[in-house]
């Protein structure tokens, strides 16, 4: 019965997954590349595949509760709170850039430390959805995105630098104290 609860839970979490992915799909087809496209929907086939072949094993309760926090309860949450800081960066009417800062809101803090918490929250989701499914598609997954976003990173830190002569120096790109 145990076990049962925890592929429920699983079965919860690759439902979150497959929503999201597929709010990206649909994107695909109006606004992105398709170079997107086929990342979005090669990797979605790729992880459906693993986790709903007969030989497929079930991570353990402990796996699937701390992989869906991790995902879902951190990572979304911080992702939304730094996309809701981004926006509010620029008073309304105006064309006035500021240096994105930490706000009241703690999940917003990875902004004293990286450039584009933004993308190191995505990560951290797949990650978590790693741990979740415990298949190597979702780890793939989770490596190729992370390689884009560092790229995403990297030159939006550079930007930074440019655009703001002081710009916090100690800030890295996307990985705290790292990149």
């Amino acid at each position: 019965l145990q076990q049962d609860a925890g592929l429920s839970i699983m079965q919860s979490g690759c439902w979150k997954q497959y929503l999201y992915i597929g709010s990206h799909m649909l994107q695909c087809l109006f606004f992105n590349l398709f170079k997107n496209c086929s990342y979005y929907w090669l990797f979605t086939l790729y992880v459906a595949y693993h986790v709903n072949h007969p030989l497929f094993t079930a991570p353990s309760a402990l796996q699937v509760y701390g992989g869906l926090a991790i995902f879902s309860v951190l990572c979304e949450l911080g992702n939304l709170s730094i996309h809701i800081a981004l926006r509010n960066l620029r008073p309304p009417g105006t064309t006035v850039r500021k240096i994105p800062m930490a706000t009241s809101n703690p999940l917003t803090t990875l902004f004293n430390l990286v450039s584009c918490p933004n993308y190191t929250y995505e990560f951290g989701s797949w990650i978590g959805f790693t741990v979740l499914t415990q298949c190597l598609p979702a780890g793939l997954f989770a490596l190729a995105g992370m390689y884009q976003m560092t790229l995403w990173a990297l030159g939006k830190h550079r930007a930074y630098k440019k655009e703001f002569p002081n710009y916090p120096r100690g800030r890295k790109a996307i990985l705290p104290f790292i990149l």
